[in-house]
């Protein structure tokens, strides 16, 4: 079973990098990343597919190559060190940050997903992520200011208080929309935040408030 995730798992790096995804420890990372360890056992046989599945609670586990794609975006634009995560959920995302980033910040609304996230990212010997239970429309002013901010769910409009937790030069990236959803950069300058739109996509919505 093991051998049939990896050749798996180097198929879907193979889509991945077909899709304009080049950088290539974040490639690395991925292809050695266990992502069926982040499903439910009903859908392990999809856990290689490049398609995001269902978590419970009405979230899911982004697609690979969605995960890929803004992990690889931070990295450009010269981000490092301390990174904050809007939206813990299955994890997955989180494992990527935590191989590729000094010290990953992470907050998660519902509580059973947080706890099932910390689980696993101990079974893969990941401990350099700081959890919180809260609101990420909130961020967390406490560890600010962070390098970059990656948010996995998608925003009516562009958190302020995330945008003002970036450090000068840091970027944040998040999906902005409703039914039509962009992926979106912005890059602090001093007092400024320069908005590079970048692509369609398709996330679950950012809600306020947390689940306990």
């Amino acid at each position: 079973m093991l051998n049939n995730y990896v050749r798996s798992a180097s198929a879907l790096i193979e889509q991945i990098r077909a899709q304009g995804v080049t950088d290539r420890k974040v490639l690395s990372v991925l292809e050695n990343t266990p992502r069926h360890v982040f499903v439910d056992d009903v859908l392990k046989h999809k856990s290689y597919e490049n398609t995001a599945l269902p978590i419970g609670q009405g979230q899911t586990i982004s697609q690979p190559f969605i995960v890929a794609k803004m992990t690889e975006i931070l990295r450009q634009v010269g981000v490092s060190g301390k990174v904050l995560e809007i939206g813990t959920g299955s994890g997955y995302q989180t494992a990527i940050l935590a191989q590729l980033f000094d010290d990953v910040f992470t907050v998660e609304r519902i509580k059973s997903l947080q706890w099932q996230a910390k689980r696993r990212l101990h079974q893969l010997d990941l401990y350099n992520v700081a959890m919180k239970h809260g609101d990420g429309w909130q961020g967390w002013s406490s560890k600010a200011p962070f390098s970059g901010i990656i948010v996995t769910a998608a925003a009516k409009s562009v958190p302020q208080s995330l945008l003002h937790q970036l450090q000068d030069g840091g970027a944040l990236i998040v999906p902005l929309g409703e039914q039509e959803q962009v992926l979106t950069l912005f890059v602090r300058q001093g007092e400024q935040f320069i908005e590079h739109p970048l692509a369609p996509v398709k996330f679950v919505p950012l809600v306020a408030g947390d689940i306990i």
